[in-house]
């Protein structure tokens, strides 16, 4: 009886260990698949906004008054931290590369070093987060709370295709004020490093200006602002699909809002890897 029972019970122990991590594995999968279902949904969105914005601006019947009004409220809400971000990231680049080339004897090319690495890097992200934290929190809020108060459905009802009337005109906004806002950050933080290098670091305004010049070229310039105009595009995504399925009254409008943050920033990241590799490939740096 006692064999029987210690067979019975080794087999119980087995059934478990090989039926346990079903449950694990089967929530693994179905995490993974709702991950590439959002994924394809936000594709989707991302192409009916082009083509939509494309087809009214092509038929003049795009709105370009909500496109202004759009555009007026991201300057709104980024303009004003850009400097106050730029200033401060132009001064932690100066004073590090200042450091650095001191104590190696090379003053001589702080302006390029400190400019390189705001134009190629430092405009673009802090233009992804200005995006991403400010400008995506507040579409995601905005068009959540239009979905919870059943506008969008209503929208639909009249006939009226929500990423027409709501999604197209944002994206509008985000391609022409994303460059901009790009430029004023390369601006304040490269005219904070000058300031830096030759009021406190004692390099001469000469070397610090033909350094740059040697180094920084016209395509660091493009590539910051198509970098730009990508992340721009991909937090704007990002929002309004959140915010057009958003659920669960108040709650589900935070959860949505908070989620088009995270998401966007992380994405605008995992892109800038990608491009910032093929950049490097294609366009290395070169001196004169």
């Amino acid at each position: 009886m006692d064999q029987q029972w210690g067979l019975w019970g080794g087999e119980q122990l087995v059934d478990k260990a090989v039926r346990g991590p079903e449950p694990l594995i089967r929530s693994a999968i179905e995490f993974v698949l709702s991950g590439l279902r959002t994924f394809g949904r936000t594709i989707q969105l991302a192409i009916a906004a082009f083509r939509f914005l494309v087809v009214d601006i092509v038929k003049l019947r795009h709105p370009w008054r909500d496109t202004l009004q759009q555009g007026w409220f991201i300057v709104s809400v980024t303009a004003i931290p850009a400097v106050l971000v730029s200033v401060p990231f132009g001064v932690i680049v100066a004073v590090q590369v200042g450091s650095l080339t001191q104590q190696v004897g090379a003053s001589s090319v702080s302006g390029a070093a400190g400019g390189l690495g705001v134009i190629r890097q430092g405009a673009p992200m802090v233009t992804a987060l200005l995006l991403g934290g400010a400008a995506g929190s507040a579409i995601a809020s905005d068009l959540g709370a239009r979905t919870i108060r059943d506008e969008v459905d209503a929208l639909r009802v009249m006939g009226i295709d929500p990423v027409r009337r709501l999604v197209a005109p944002r994206l509008a906004a985000m391609l022409a004020l994303t460059p901009l806002l790009c430029m004023l950050i390369i601006f304040m933080g490269v005219f904070t490093g000058y300031v830096i290098a030759v009021g406190f670091q004692g390099v001469t305004p000469g070397s610090y200006l033909s350094a740059f010049a040697a180094f920084a070229k016209m395509s660091d310039l493009w590539v910051a602002i198509v970098k730009s105009i990508i992340f721009g595009i991909i937090v704007l995504i990002v929002a309004c699909q959140r915010g057009l399925e958003a659920t669960s009254g108040p709650r589900g409008v935070a959860n949505a809002v908070n989620a088009a943050v995270v998401i966007g920033v992380i994405a605008a990241f995992g892109v800038n890897l990608v491009i910032t590799q093929l950049v490097s490939m294609f366009i290395p740096t070169q001196v004169g």
